[in-house]
């Protein structure tokens, strides 16, 4: 139990030195402990669930990642990519019964996903999470971004140059010299001033409690691009548009589910993943995933070297 705790807040390597162990007994008892963890808390039947995806190696070798938004941690890991047939594999784990309970499932517009909720769970209302789509809109951002700077050139172009993580991150998260960067580009630039003005107030969309009023907030955000030349934030509205009734659904107030704890429980994920790296024992990675969300197993709760 103690060498199983210690592994909740310290890497794999600092336990064994502090404790004197070697380091595959450090991770093996490790195991036992969320082993322990994970049966103890068992699989709910949750009400709402967040999808998404990690990267487990370099390139497109993904696993989904399912987590319970109510109870606020990941449930289920698993599959062995990003199709139709992975997500199955989570309605399968977790059996017809509970399955049936659920209804609204937060996800981004990936295509198979959806495909695999609407045959497994065709009860279940789906939200798109505003966080993939801001990133869309990011992407989009920064393609005007790389027009203008292979558009101008002299010194107009030297204030676009290397200012790629100033202009798409949040202001707040940015240095005293980094909002001053911002600002200088943004005056020099008209363009990439119109797309950054546009790509902060997007975010206002899910702030509507009504469908009603949250197309007209749309509509009017369309209507803006107007002689403006930002052919990627018109695909961007395009693809809003061909998605539209899974954004709206939030605006209803049954389907209101925190949709930054879904941000959040996915950044949590990705350091774990980054502690995790060295391992090539995939299911460590799982259970890591999993178990780090659980509370600790009580005194009673475990017994002999752990």
């Amino acid at each position: 139990m103690h060498v199983g705790k210690l592994c909740r807040e310290m890497t794999n390597k600092a336990v064994a030195e502090n404790e004197r162990l070697h380091h595959s007994t450090v991770k093996d008892l490790d195991k036992i402990y969320m082993h322990k963890q994970v049966a103890r808390a068992g699989l709910p039947a949750p009400r709402a669930i967040g999808v998404d995806e990690i990267a487990v190696r370099k390139g497109h070798d993904y696993r989904v990642v399912v987590s319970d938004l109510d109870r606020g941690r990941p449930i289920w890991v698993g599959g062995k990519g990003r199709t139709e047939a992975d997500f199955d594999l989570f309605f399968a784990a977790l059996g017809a019964k509970k399955t049936a309970r659920i209804q609204l499932a937060a996800m981004d517009m990936w295509k198979p996903f959806r495909n695999s909720l609407k045959k497994n769970a065709p009860q279940a209302r789906v939200i798109f999470d505003k966080f993939h789509i801001m990133r869309h809109l990011g992407d989009a951002l920064d393609e005007v971004r790389r027009s203008e700077y292979r558009r101008l050139t002299g010194k107009d172009k030297s204030f676009i140059k290397g200012q790629r993580y100033t202009l798409l991150s949040h202001r707040e998260n940015l240095s005293r010299d980094g909002r001053a960067s911002l600002r200088k580009l943004l005056k020099a630039n008209k363009r990439l001033n119109t797309a950054y003005l546009l790509k902060e107030s997007f975010g206002q969309l899910w702030s509507y409690e009504t469908e009603g009023w949250a197309r007209a907030f749309f509509e009017r955000w369309r209507q803006s691009l107007k002689w403006q030349r930002l052919k990627p934030y018109e695909k961007f509205a395009a693809m809003i548009e061909r998605h539209w009734d899974g954004i709206a659904s939030y605006c209803r107030p049954e389907n209101k589910v925190s949709l930054g704890l879904v941000e959040g429980l996915n950044n949590k994920i990705r350091v774990l993943q980054r502690r995790a790296y060295g391992y090539r024992d995939e299911e460590y990675l799982k259970l890591k995933i999993i178990a780090a969300f659980l509370p600790a197993l009580p005194r009673s709760g475990a017994r002999g070297p752990l």
